[in-house]
């Protein structure tokens, strides 16, 4: 998905992608994460389970990183993926550009919501 962002945007990263020091697709999450959140970059990712893994929402935010999760895209084709993200990308980069992280938005073809952080509070 990332490659073909890449195509119509010139600020597009990803693991092992030009220009990314993440040099390596695989790269762990302990290791990409403070990059990451150091650069000021935006995450966006697909995780269907992200609400019910406090552990990973914490990761996020332990590292000052700004997400938007494609919560219901687990189980969408690639083409079904891209669509959800020209759909929302208006919205992401409105509230990235807006709001200082650490968050998490949910997003879905019906709406972008901003997920509880770990303990249950609202930031």
């Amino acid at each position: 998905m990332a490659r073909s962002l890449t195509l119509v945007r010139n600020d597009i990263l990803y693991p092992g992608g030009p220009g990314c020091e993440i040099t390596e697709p695989g790269t762990r999450d302990d290791v990409w994460l403070p990059v990451a959140g150091a650069k000021n970059w935006i995450v966006v990712f697909r995780d269907k389970r992200i609400r019910t893994r406090p552990w990973e929402r914490q990761k996020l935010v332990d590292h000052g990183v700004r997400a938007f999760c494609l919560t219901h895209a687990g189980n969408y084709t690639k083409w079904h993926t891209l669509e959800l993200l020209v759909k929302r990308w208006q919205d992401i980069e409105l509230n990235a550009t807006v709001e200082p992280g650490p968050y998490i938005y949910s997003v879905t073809h019906a709406q972008m919501k901003r997920l509880a952080m770990p303990g249950g509070s609202q930031p």
